[in-house]
């Protein structure tokens, strides 16, 4: 990464920024797949489904961004140029015939576009806010969606990048509104995306059937035309006592998908929800603990159902040795329920999925700080966040 930025302050109140961002990316995936051709045989490597996948990214982006206050009415408008080049290049024996006619293995194009943000703030007073927002986004396709090259869960479950995938670009808008108290800040807004050549996995049948006659089934990401959401968020944070800390956030959405691949309507609605919430507390002998809660409700489109997910983390620390040392013990999912389970119905096929990011996992961590206070530690990295908040990326 290259990054480089200038900031102008104009008055008291004005600020002028510009600045450069470069990311260059190389990632190289080496699949390798081997059969066992005979029971108790040895395993032999399957060319036609191992590859080795070479894959660049390329960013180049400069931005320009203006803002000023004026009495209780500020403003902050900007406008950034992003420059993408993508490369894909696959070294293999032989090209699987996944029933879609030659695949283009490789691949080198590139794209550009303008993307503008307009942000509106007006003080109601000290302790109240209105906000208006909008600007317009980019979501590039990962590696491995455009990795053509097909990889298996199983012998009849196939996952296929789509090089021709291009990227989504959204439009947002938002309104908002901030009230804090003594010990209450609330916080709300109600939004709308506008997103063209939405991203969406698609299953089919691939009309091949395994050794055993179980039908081959595909998985392919496309380019499923538009997705418009609409939703609402509120957030609270809620400070009572020096000792305890609590946060929480909700957000409920509509989205609704156009599009067809290969003569199928793909289109559908769905009314989903997610929800955050956090604890901090400082026990006695100044043991803090932090729980935090991510809950991603049911959803569905117009092949899948997905059930609701629960994730709880959940973290201990003590500083020891005059704060120089901090001993900390974390568990990340700690009911072991982070799993993302689905079942997909089309007319020729029923798949169920369930998967699981990592199983619930405990780490026991020791710090030790020398010639450095913990404070002046915890400064400097408030200090670094602002710096990356105010750097216009």
């Amino acid at each position: 990464m290259a990054q480089i930025d200038y900031v102008l302050p104009i008055g008291e109140n004005a600020q002028f920024e510009a600045g450069y961002r470069g990311n260059f990316e190389e990632t190289v995936t080496d699949y390798e797949l081997t059969e066992q051709m005979t029971p108790n045989g040895n395993f032999v490597r399957n060319d036609s489904l191992s590859n080795s996948f070479t894959y660049n990214e390329n960013v180049n982006a400069v931005y320009t961004q203006y803002g000023n206050k004026i009495g209780k009415f500020s403003f902050l408008v900007g406008l950034r140029f992003e420059n993408t080049q993508l490369k894909g290049q696959v070294d293999a024996k032989e090209v699987e015939n996944t029933g879609n006619g030659q695949l283009n293995i490789n691949f080198d194009k590139s794209y550009a576009g303008l993307f503008p943000t307009l942000n509106l703030t007006y003080q109601l007073n000290d302790r109240e806010d209105v906000t208006l927002g909008y600007n317009r986004r980019i979501n590039r396709p990962r590696g491995y969606y455009i990795n053509p090259f097909p990889s298996r869960s199983s012998e009849a479950n196939i996952f296929q990048g789509n090089p021709n995938l291009n990227p989504a670009y959204a439009s947002a808008f938002d309104l908002g509104y901030l009230k804090r108290w003594e010990k209450v800040t609330l916080s709300t807004s109600v939004y709308y995306q506008h997103e063209t050549d939405a991203f969406e996995r698609v299953q089919e049948d691939t009309g091949e059937v395994t050794p055993n006659d179980i039908p081959i089934i595909r998985t392919i990401p496309i380019n499923l035309s538009t997705n418009d959401r609409i939703g609402f968020e509120a957030g609270l944070l809620y400070n009572p006592q020096k000792w305890l800390r609590l946060n929480g956030s909700f957000n409920l959405f509509r989205f609704q998908t156009e599009g067809v691949f290969n003569g199928v309507d793909y289109g559908a609605k769905n009314l989903s929800y997610f929800a955050r919430g956090s604890a901090k507390v400082t026990l006695p002998s100044n043991i803090d603990w932090q729980t935090n809660m991510f809950y991603q409700g049911p959803s569905n489109n117009s092949q899948t159902e997905t059930e609701g997910m629960l994730s709880v983390d959940l973290a201990l620390s003590k500083d020891v040795f005059n704060t120089n040392g901090t001993i900390g013990l974390r568990i990340s999912d700690l009911f072991n329920s982070r799993k993302r389970a689905s079942l997909t119905s089309t007319d020729t096929f029923v798949s169920e999925n369930e998967f699981q990011w990592r199983k619930r996992s405990i780490n026991v961590s020791f710090t030790y700080r020398f010639n450095q206070k913990k404070p002046e530690r915890e400064q400097r990295n408030r200090n670094t966040n602002e710096e990356d908040e105010n750097g216009g990326f």
